[in-house]
């Protein structure tokens, strides 16, 4: 059985791996759009980054602090996750660098000081966290008389972020 802490790794390391969460705005009614994940090496876990437009939903609902969420599936569907926070706009310049890469350059034609970037910070406060169980698995262990949903309560983690 994985514990809370076990399930926090786990989730980082495949947002890391993955990328790509269903990111939105409480303001918004809960309306969430895809987006990539970018770390700054320097810290184990949170902040979150996203490069997107200024011309986006997104960024015009963004107060100077506007609480959300990110919705996340691992590639492989061995996790999911939901995490509450933050996001703030920040284009600070020195972090858009830092972030930069080849696949976020193909997004804006006058590069890092295209007038349509906007880096978008998110700093995460808590998250539920769900490791899948093989649903062939599950089905073996039904065929046995066994309860599958009980395996299924001992991989679930509310967290701290």
């Amino acid at each position: 059985m994985p514990s809370p802490n076990d399930l926090r790794t786990a989730m980082w390391q495949a947002l890391r791996t993955d990328m790509t969460v269903m990111a939105g705005l409480e303001s918004e009614g809960g309306f969430a759009r895809p987006l990539t994940c970018q770390f700054d090496e320097s810290g184990d876990q949170g902040p979150i980054w996203f490069f997107t437009a200024t011309n986006t939903s997104l960024v015009s609902a963004l107060t100077s602090a506007s609480d959300g969420h990110l919705a996340f599936a691992s590639k492989d569907h061995s996790l999911f996750a939901t995490i509450e926070g933050t996001f703030m706009l920040r284009n600070d310049p020195l972090m858009i660098e830092r972030l930069w890469n080849p696949f976020v350059a193909a997004w804006y034609e006058e590069g890092k000081s295209d007038p349509k970037l906007a880096l978008v910070r998110f700093e995460p406060r808590s998250a539920k966290i769900w490791q899948n169980e093989s649903s062939l698995w599950a089905g073996i262990k039904m065929l046995f008389g066994a309860d599958p949903k009980d395996d299924y309560r001992e991989k679930v983690a509310d967290v701290r972020l």
